[in-house]
């Protein structure tokens, strides 16, 4: 497929490009992208959940009532948890939530979120640019022009840009990440996703196997 290159005031500059139906063009796998998405959330967690049980409370660990015979639950001690003050049945312990991903399903995962971007018309694709310092008022300027002032927007460059990254990290609606960092929760969240030309080879090149 053929999309216009867009300069940072939004005007056409009578070059398109040809973005790959390999990469942008697939059948969506809606299972693939379910679980890098789930993958993605899990390593959010810290997993630093913990309550006590009976062992860890402190207490005393007399036998408080007779085994049988008292119609209601049984209890070792008063650390048990029927009792207010006692331990907790089984409570959170800390654990990672972390799970394993092949990277071909990874990939594929990227590669139909894109599609469905691709399918919706939310790509943009703009020349290479850069700022000569970081200033928020520049990247905000460049938002206005493109009309993604109001929308969730994921910008990605072709290599590390320090004074782009600057410049729209006190933005809460827009992300600037470079190719590489591309993944399948960042795509599906932004209305809009803005390609430098130079991010498109790199892009193809991870995705393209």
């Amino acid at each position: 497929m053929e999309v216009a290159v867009l300069d940072i005031t939004g005007k056409d500059t009578g070059r398109k490009v040809e973005l790959s139906n390999d990469v942008f063009g697939i059948a969506p796998n809606d299972h693939a992208i379910y679980l890098d998405v789930k993958q993605f959330l899990a390593n959010q967690r810290q997993g630093t959940h913990k309550s006590k049980e009976k062992a860890e409370v402190a207490g005393s660990t007399r036998k408080i009532k007779k085994q049988k015979g008292t119609g209601t639950a049984r209890a070792g001690s008063i650390k048990s948890g029927v009792f207010r003050g006692g331990g907790r049945f089984f409570g959170p312990r800390p654990r990672s939530y972390s799970f394993k991903l092949n990277k071909n399903l990874k990939r594929l995962a990227r590669k139909s979120a894109l599609s469905i971007q691709a399918n919706q018309h939310n790509l943009v694709v703009i020349e290479d640019f850069n700022f000569e310092s970081p200033k928020t008022k520049n990247f905000v300027d460049i938002l206005k022009a493109l009309e993604l002032d109001t929308k969730k927007s994921l910008f990605v460059l072709g290599d590390i840009n320090e004074n782009v990254y600057l410049s729209s990290r006190n933005l809460k609606s827009s992300k600037v990440i470079n190719a590489s960092e591309l993944n399948t929760y960042g795509i599906l969240n932004a209305n809009k996703i803005v390609f430098t030309e130079g991010s498109l080879e790199g892009i193809h090149t991870n995705l393209h196997k």
